[in-house]
């Protein structure tokens, strides 16, 4: 389509005074208004062109990676600190949390700066960083005054450090998680109140059946006599990590006793834990579907507010020029190509009429985040040096076997014939020779691949398949000759070395994973859902952190870590008499203490497993007293009930919609686009081989003033939609709610917006229960 002289038809249809152009302030307003709705951003800011820079250095990189890299020394500090895994004096941890605090209040008078008064004041997160950062200032006086006289005192506000990680900006998606689950908590209460009412009766009968029996335990205690130890030994079976060692007693002395056993793990381990997976994670998306919603309205609202500071009026509508869409864009992404900001802007202005009306206007968040790779053929370097060698028959019949379908397949065949050789004794003659051929094998295929495929294009940042090939190969190559080095040096006997040698070489079966195309697309789709894994691997480690420092400070020193050669009596009881005769002590679980943070971490990992978490729980009231087993009931309930539940409810959910859910309209219109302009390139050509990628960031013009110069302009130049572009479901949400709001449609106000609940009628969408 010829594009030449179109600004100066345009120009004549809409004369326009000097007054009603945009200002830089203005588009720069504009432009933060879009940057929020493209990364789902709720910052309320001063539209004050002071505000508006200050808002840019608010949100630029280093300023955030500086917010995060103290965050980070703040957390740290744990490692530091008395109980202490590398110990540092008081005055030296002491003055670095200082210098963390000051920043933290930099950042939060830096945020009051860009934020209006009684937005900044009623903000929840800022009076939570506000009052953490005095009650720290406090904790760290008192307990600076009475190390001075030597006199040991409690470090509570350590306790305190993650919610300046939760509460910053930067954090919403995890402050986001830990906002729906707290919503969530009240919904679960009745759930968790029968449960418990099931454990107690379950108790109480227990007590009535085996009390008066006189039976013991393996260890010789009495079996049944208490109503708490009963309730807490049946809340253990629950988890199954004392089944059937808690039975055996009733069972020794009559079989029927199984019975109650068997109704009691039935009703509490399958039905209620079966109901506690389904009312948490029902009540869990409600609350985050509202979260979603209310992200929805504010794009909306974002992107209205942006539209508003530079449209003018064309006829008898409002739009945005062409030119000010463009600098709009080239604002908001700098770094994007000509072809890329070409290819969007023949998408918003579909009618090719110069401007860009508010429907196209509204969707420019979601084409921004829409990746699209511009490809360029580039000629191979042989191709250059020596064309006519390289063009030769037998070249290209090289050429087209390592295209074909059949050479993969072969080289699937040599990698199962590798495994089952690895798996025999290398010590025979015949497999030691095999395993130079098969890596003979696999560095002819390589060489045979680049030489068929541009070599810049297949080593490309983005191509990870190649890359990750290769790099097997090597590693497989250095194990090879290694360990062909160190069975020559007869008096080298590291096993250290030949353990990562050995580990080198099995790694080459991971070959199979590059070779099978299923295999690939798995893979690719857990990685491209690690934003849904990340955000519970924050809320994880919260939770992990603040349970740590709780039990540093009340379980450290009760049980320390002998050698294994030690043979002091102190060395059986982990140092602690009180643990004579213990499952704790009889299973040598001294190394899982409470005496630094790396240990306190070990052993809440060891908690989420489950097994054996009743033996740690009782070997720390041993020490201590039996209601420290509550520190180990409550964090069963956070962590293994509710946490790893919802994780494993959203990481399926997110896996189904990540490998199976069919393109957005948003990127459909992106590939017709594509395809209209001839500039398209299939998937499957990419899958087979026969094209790689090459992103392109030099200008390459899309249009010219013919269909001559358009063609010239794109000769090698080809675009298509990143495959398998990460999708959360987060994001599924939004886009079914978004599609529920018309683009006139102003929507609510912001603070009805903001005070949302989940009990709001919101607009339907009959698909949502079925798809979500």
């Amino acid at each position: 389509m010829p594009w030449a002289g179109r600004d100066a038809r345009v120009s004549r249809l809409r004369p326009q005074p000097p007054e009603d152009l945009p200002t830089r302030e203005d588009l720069l307003l504009a432009a933060a208004y879009v940057l929020d709705a493209q990364y789902n951003r709720n910052v309320p800011f001063e539209t004050s062109p002071q505000a508006i820079r200050l808002y840019y250095f608010y949100k630029h990189w280093t300023t955030q990676v500086a917010t995060y890299f103290f965050i980070c020394v703040d957390l740290a500090l744990a490692l530091f600190e008395e109980p202490a895994l590398f110990p540092l004096p008081f005055l030296a941890t002491s003055i670095a949390e200082i210098l963390c605090l000051t920043a933290f209040f930099g950042r939060l008078i830096h945020f009051a700066k860009i934020t209006p008064q009684m937005v900044f004041w009623k903000d929840t997160k800022n009076i939570c960083i506000m009052v953490t950062i005095v009650l720290t200032l406090i904790d760290l006086i008192i307990y600076g005054s009475l190390e001075s006289i030597n006199v040991r005192s409690v470090r509570w506000s350590r306790a305190l450090r993650p919610v300046f990680l939760i509460n910053f900006p930067e954090s919403r998606q995890i402050r986001r998680a830990f906002r729906s689950l707290w919503n969530t908590l009240p919904d679960i209460l009745y759930v968790f109140l029968l449960f418990m009412f099931s454990v107690l009766m379950f108790s109480l009968m227990a007590l009535k059946l085996f009390g008066d029996r006189g039976l013991k335990t393996a260890e010789g205690s009495p079996y049944f006599e208490n109503i708490l130890e009963i309730a807490f030994e049946l809340y253990v079976l629950v988890t199954t990590a004392n089944s059937p060692d808690i039975m055996m007693p009733a069972y020794d002395f009559n079989w029927w006793y199984s019975l109650y056993f068997i109704i009691y793990i039935i009703i509490n381990t399958y039905i209620f834990m079966s109901v506690f997976l389904a009312v948490v994670y029902n009540n869990y998306r409600k609350h985050l579907k509202n979260e979603i919603r209310k992200l929805a309205y504010l794009k909306h609202h974002k992107m209205i507010a942006a539209f508003n500071v530079l449209k003018v009026k064309v006829g008898t509508e409002f739009v945005v020029e062409e030119a000010h869409w463009r600098q709009l864009a080239q604002v908001v992404a700098p770094d994007m190509s000509s072809a890329h900001l070409e290819l969007l802007l023949r998408i918003s202005d579909e009618g090719q009429k110069g401007h860009v009306d508010k429907m196209n206007f509204l969707q420019l968040p979601d084409l921004l985040n829409i990746q699209v790779v511009t490809i360029n053929i580039k000629r191979h370097p042989l191709e250059a040096w020596m064309p006519r060698v390289y063009q030769s028959s037998a070249s290209l019949l090289v050429q087209k076997m390592v295209r074909h379908r059949i050479f993969v397949w072969i080289f699937d065949v040599i990698i199962l014939i590798n495994a089952i050789f690895i798996a025999l004794d290398e010590k025979k003659p015949l497999i030691s020779y095999a395993e130079w051929l098969f890596l003979s094998l696999y560095i002819i295929e390589i060489l045979l691949k680049l030489y068929t495929y541009e070599p810049r294009a297949y080593f490309e940042k983005n191509q990870f398949w190649n890359w990750f090939d290769t790099l097997i190969i090597i590693a497989a190559l250095v194990a090879t000759v290694a360990n062909a080095t160190i069975q020559s040096a007869r008096e080298y006997n590291s096993q250290q070395i030949l353990d990562i040698v050995l580990i080198l070489r099995i790694l080459r079966l991971l070959r199979v994973i590059v070779s099978i195309w299923r295999f690939r697309v798995i893979v690719t789709t857990l990685i491209n859902i690690r934003p849904v894994m990340l955000t519970f691997g924050g809320l994880v480690f919260v939770v992990y952190y603040v349970f740590a420092i709780v039990g540093m400070e009340v379980f450290h020193g009760k049980v320390r870590f002998f050698n294994l050669n030690f043979t002091a009596p102190d060395a059986l009881v982990c140092g602690n008499p009180a643990l004579q005769g213990s499952a704790f002590a009889r299973g040598r679980y001294c190394k899982n203490n409470f005496n630094d943070l790396a240990s306190a971490f070990t052993v809440l990992m060891e908690l989420t497993v489950v097994n054996q978490w009743h033996v740690l729980a009782n070997g720390f009231a041993l020490v201590t007293h039996q209601a420290a087993k509550l520190y180990f009931i409550l964090f069963h309930i956070v962590v293994v009930i509710l946490i790893v539940n919802i994780f494993i409810a959203f990481a399926l959910e997110a896996f189904f919609v990540a490998y199976s859910l069919e393109k957005s309209e948003v990127e459909t219109a992106i590939e017709k686009k594509i395809q209209e302009l001839g500039v398209g390139i299939q998937e499957e050509e990419l899958q087979d081989g026969k094209l790689t990628d090459h992103v392109d960031t030099k200008d390459h013009g899309l249009h010219g003033d013919d269909g001559d110069n358009k063609r010239k302009a794109l000769k090698g130049l080809y675009c298509r939609i990143a495959s398998k572009k990460y999708r959360t479901v987060d994001t599924l949400l939004q886009q079914m709610f978004e599609s529920e709001i018309a683009p006139e449609d102003e929507g609510p106000s912001l603070d009805e917006i903001l005070n949302f609940s989940p009990s709001d009628i919101c607009p339907k969408n009959p698909n949502f229960e079925n798809s979500a």
